[in-house]
């Protein structure tokens, strides 16, 4: 007797199936949840920055009338950002708080890091667990008790008082003082463990190498450790300067008039102007803002990962 051909699938086969499958859920699940929370959300805010409304209803965007189809686009809330120089002075002051934030948790988060990744193995976790400390404290109350110390009347100027160093309270509410104090404070964090995670992976037999041939401590730093960490910088700086952009609770708890920022701009519209279509335009030009650089990041973490290939 001859015997029967086996219908079922070869198991290498099998494993190749199950291995793209699986390939494919695991980068279909963060696509989906991004199209799902990003790109449905920008569209529909897109959608209303260009939409003409009778008030309370918004018009849709195509039409069709007698027999002609219509597309409908109001771009009059982007020329008038373009022409009013409130919206652009709050773009620029986004930018330049959020520039200066940057750099100041890059010269504490630097040394920070590189000083937890030289420190013994057994001491890095508690380290780490001091920088993730803040995060089990609410972010609206660790701002808020930054009005405590900073106020006329709040800790730094009793102290200072009591050691007759002033004679009056020093103004630091409600100052671009303030306001950057409370941003690094808040997003110091972001720039350190990215930089730590980069410092900790090199090589020190380099810089043992730099000092066989004469090379001295600062010049090795300079011409090794710090190219070598410019992925870890250029993480940092992204994920401190993309959300002090849009930021709005600091500079609402601890700013003043003179720092005016988009965020504080874009809560007015919705909330205080109720006007939804300009707060939208707002909001698009904010997000087209931030991709810059992230598109930045992007391309230097690519030629990050060829060159290290």
């Amino acid at each position: 007797m001859s015997a029967l051909p086996n219908s079922s699938p070869a198991p290498g086969r099998v494993a190749r199936i199950a291995a793209a499958l699986g390939s494919r859920t695991v980068i279909g699940i963060p696509f989906a949840w991004l199209i799902a929370f990003f790109a449905v959300p920008f569209l529909i805010v897109l959608k209303i920055s260009v939409s003409d409304s009778d008030g309370i209803n918004f018009m849709p965007l195509f039409g069709y009338e007698d027999g002609v189809a219509q597309l409908r686009i109001k771009l009059s809330n982007y020329l008038f950002i373009g022409t009013d120089e409130l919206y652009f002075a709050a773009y620029l002051s986004s930018i330049k708080y959020a520039a200066i934030t940057t750099v100041i948790c890059l010269f504490i988060g630097y040394p920070f890091s590189y000083f937890m990744a030289r420190s013994p193995a057994s001491r890095r976790p508690a380290l780490l667990m001091l920088v993730m400390l803040p995060f089990w404290t609410s972010f609206l109350l660790r701002i808020y008790a930054w009005k405590g110390l900073l106020d006329d009347n709040g800790v730094f100027n009793n102290i200072l008082t009591g050691l007759g160093m002033i004679h009056e309270p020093i103004h630091m509410m409600h100052t671009p003082f303030s306001l950057v104090v409370g941003m690094v404070y808040a997003y110091v964090p972001f720039m350190i463990l990215p930089l730590y995670a980069n410092l900790s992976k090199m090589d020190l037999r380099l810089l043992e190498a730099a000092a066989d041939l004469g090379t001295t401590p600062f010049r090795a730093f300079w011409l090794i450790t710090v190219p070598l960490s410019r992925a870890g910088i250029i993480a940092g700086a992204m994920l401190v300067f993309i959300p002090c952009i849009g930021e709005f609770v600091i500079p609402e708890l601890l700013g003043g008039p003179e720092t005016l920022m988009i965020g504080r701009v874009l809560w007015d519209e919705f909330f205080s102007n109720n006007d939804w279509a300009m707060a939208s335009a707002v909001a698009v030009l904010m997000i087209l803002l931030i991709i810059v650089p992230i598109a930045v990041f992007n391309h230097y973490q690519a030629q990050a990962e060829g060159a290290g290939k």
